[in-house]
């Protein structure tokens, strides 16, 4: 747990959220990168690390979304209600330090009922970002939006597989982090899910007052193509 407990600060990059309270590192990252940068020249290849989030019992038939240069768009048509895409740093909480690393390439794979609450919210976020709105003005947009009543709670049982292995999650200790399942909920008190206990395997991130939802997400151990997580935690290869 004291693994997991360190290591939560590497996975907050990508998760869409900044954990209350935590010490803020000076960034490289103050503006957006060119955006060739945030790009993957071969379609084939995002599609591949986009299915690589969840098992291909799932990720077979999912929809699949990959990033232009106006926003996600629809490379693939899905059967299952699942909906894959490789997250990039924007993803992260609006306080995140990293929101601008160009370098982030976050495989998730959302079930039917997040990919109709909680997708459309970051797939809105991306379209503003690609539009060169500024992350200040995104976080007006977000409360306004909120306030509208256009960003909703997350249905119940919105969740969403990050297992990929080839994943990148952040610089230094980040790298791909763990397999884990993510939870999406309303602003809620993460002591309702025990979150945070000695013993309690469920993590969560959440900055009060700046982001919509209150997330958990529990570690597992194997990655989508069924292979272990070492010892450390970590994947077995780059």
């Amino acid at each position: 747990m004291k693994k997991l407990a360190a290591a939560i600060f590497g996975l907050l990059g990508t998760t869409g959220f900044a954990a209350p309270g935590a010490a803020q590192a000076p960034a490289p990252y103050r503006v957006m990168a060119p955006l060739e940068q945030y790009l993957i020249p071969d379609r084939a290849t995002e599609i591949a690390l986009a299915r690589s989030a969840a098992p291909p019992s799932i990720s077979a038939d999912a929809e699949i979304l990959v990033l232009g240069r106006d926003g996600y768009e629809r490379a693939a048509a899905g059967t299952n209600g699942f909906t894959c895409l490789v997250e990039r740093s924007w993803f992260a909480g609006l306080n995140d330090p990293g929101f601008w690393n160009p370098r982030v390439r976050g495989p998730d794979c959302y079930n039917r009922q997040a990919a109709r609450s909680v997708l459309p919210t970051y797939l809105m976020r991306t379209r503003w970002v690609l539009a060169g709105i500024s992350r200040r003005e995104i976080s007006e947009r977000t409360h306004a939006a909120m306030a509208a009543g256009q960003i909703r709670a997350p249905e119940i049982g919105s969740m969403n597989f990050m297992l990929s292995r080839h994943g990148y999650l952040g610089d230094g200790p980040r790298g791909p982090w763990r397999p884990h399942l993510m939870f999406f909920m309303p602003r809620m008190a993460v002591s309702d899910w025990g979150s945070g206990l000695p013993g309690v395997p469920v993590l969560n991130a959440v900055d009060p007052g700046v982001d919509p939802y209150t997330l958990f997400f529990v570690p597992v151990a194997i990655w989508s193509d069924g292979s272990p997580v070492d010892q450390a935690g970590g994947r077995h290869d780059m």
